[in-house]
């Protein structure tokens, strides 16, 4: 029984750390300013139709949410951070588009079997901890015959190596947490799903990022907006070589992914899936 009941506090610290991770900077400034593009990628991939009954899973500011209802489906957006909503809300309302935001754990959704037609996520779903739940989950709330699509980061890609040169300067994960970029291999996907879906597509895509003026630029944006960044430099905060090392280490990777000529421009690779609930 003890053990039982330090598993559940051990979750629910984990979570609100990572709601309060999420909560820091300004996701939806970023979300709006940088990777705008791919909520309507993945809303059109997920072949969204008039009057669906979508739930968009970890929608942060309704980056997907919000284009889906746009398209005229009845839209749910859900995050473990509800601190995100109401730059959402604002912006909903300026695109006059009619979401309904609820506060959800992507590994312990509060909604109904079957209850949806898509459920898609894009860049979100990939960030909680235990991959395997939150497959379980993106199934159990999507209908028979309906779509289930998703929109990550793959660990090749500038995101994923991203994650990577932060990772020696983050605090230890805890135990069964996985990588979120491994959302973004196709075989790993896959595997969460099983035979429970079918038809699956996957395609790999990159997304053009030139609003940097410099690698530096791009890492002193980061390190004011992106709650996982944020919270790295906090786990160092009082250790200044090492502050000065992860600074380096962010702007050359920004240098090794830089194509540009006048100022920085990057292609940011991510995995785009579908797949349909048998």
């Amino acid at each position: 029984m003890d053990d039982t009941i330090d598993a559940v506090q051990a979750d629910r610290d984990l979570k609100n750390k990572h709601r309060a991770m999420w909560a820091l900077g300004d996701y939806p400034a970023l979300a709006t300013d940088i990777i705008a593009g791919l909520g309507p990628a993945l809303v059109r991939a997920s072949r969204i139709r008039p009057g669906d009954r979508v739930l968009d899973v970890a929608a942060g500011s309704g980056n997907a949410a919000i284009p889906a209802a746009l398209y005229g489906a009845s839209v749910v957006a859900g995050d473990l951070t509800p601190e995100l909503f109401d730059a959402g809300r604002r912006r909903a309302a300026e695109l006059g588009a009619e979401v309904e935001w609820r506060e959800a754990d992507a590994e312990a959704m509060p909604f109904a079997d079957n209850e949806f037609d898509t459920v898609m996520s894009c860049v979100g779903v990939m960030f909680a901890p235990h991959h395997q739940a939150s497959a379980d989950e993106l199934v159990r709330v999507c209908r028979p015959g309906g779509t289930i699509g998703l929109l990550s980061w793959t660990p090749e890609g500038f995101i994923g190596q991203m994650f990577a040169t932060m990772k020696p300067y983050a605090p230890p994960p805890p135990p069964g947490a996985q990588p979120p970029p491994l959302w973004g291999r196709e075989e790993h996907v896959r595997a969460l799903f099983g035979h429970r879906v079918t038809d699956i597509v996957a395609t790999r895509h990159t997304v053009r990022i030139d609003q940097f003026r410099s690698p530096e630029d791009f890492r002193d944006y980061f390190k004011t907006r992106y709650g996982p960044t944020i919270a790295v430099y906090r786990n160092i905060a009082d250790d200044p070589a090492r502050v000065a090392a992860l600074d380096h280490e962010l702007a050359d990777l920004a240098r090794r992914f830089d194509h540009g000529t006048d100022g920085t421009v990057m292609n940011w690779e991510y995995l785009l899936l579908t797949a349909r609930k048998w």
